[in-house]
């Protein structure tokens, strides 16, 4: 059995995860207002993982109404951290302020995948790692996110863990792919089961 997978999300390390995989995939990139559907998610007082799962379920629903016949993927990925969820940063002071308000702390990234098929949910499942960040001091925060910036800015929380990012942790439970994104092995499982890919 031979399906088209479509990939909803404009995330190159996403798609660099399924194609280093060896799965053949497409993007196309769900376009949706993510913070205003967090904020308008947060006042329902839904839960940071319930959040992270309806942001993937509406890029894969989005994305699958155009695309009959394929597997579509959508991933979205949020960080919790005292009952707050944290958005990437816009600016440089911004980022700074993430980090430091994470230091010496522990949180939650929580990294959710829907696959959809001919507009019907078919799949889900939400990743869930929990990183304690080590006590950096003001200046290395401030000359890593000076360092970092073009990379930085587009990560959840201020960091990349597959970067110089790693060295700002102290001990990180969970699965690596998670980390950056997206369940990898949980979708190559369901593939595989599928018969999608080959076994």
């Amino acid at each position: 059995m031979s399906v088209h997978i479509v990939l909803a999300s404009g995330s190159t390390i996403r798609t660099k995860m399924l194609s280093q995989a060896a799965v053949y995939h497409k993007v196309q990139v769900a376009r949706v207002d993510e913070e205003m559907i967090k904020a308008s998610l947060l006042a329902e007082d839904l839960k940071p993982r319930d959040i992270a799962d309806a942001l993937a379920d509406l890029k894969a629903a989005k994305i699958s109404e155009k695309n009959p016949g394929s597997l579509v993927i959508g991933c979205d990925q949020v960080l919790e951290h005292n009952g707050n969820l944290l958005s990437k940063p816009e600016t440089k002071d911004q980022a700074l302020e993430q980090l430091k308000s994470l230091r010496g702390d522990r949180h939650t990234l929580l990294s959710a995948a829907v696959i959809y098929e001919d507009g019907k949910p078919q799949w889900r499942h939400i990743g869930v790692v929990r990183l304690r960040m080590r006590d950096a001091s003001d200046d290395y925060l401030s000359d890593y996110v000076e360092r970092n910036w073009h990379s930085i800015q587009h990560a959840v929380g201020a960091y990349k863990l597959e970067e110089e990012g790693v060295r700002l942790f102290s001990r990180i439970e969970g699965d690596y792919f998670n980390v950056l994104g997206m369940p990898l092995l949980e979708i190559l499982n369901y593939l595989t089961l599928r018969g999608d890919i080959a076994q």
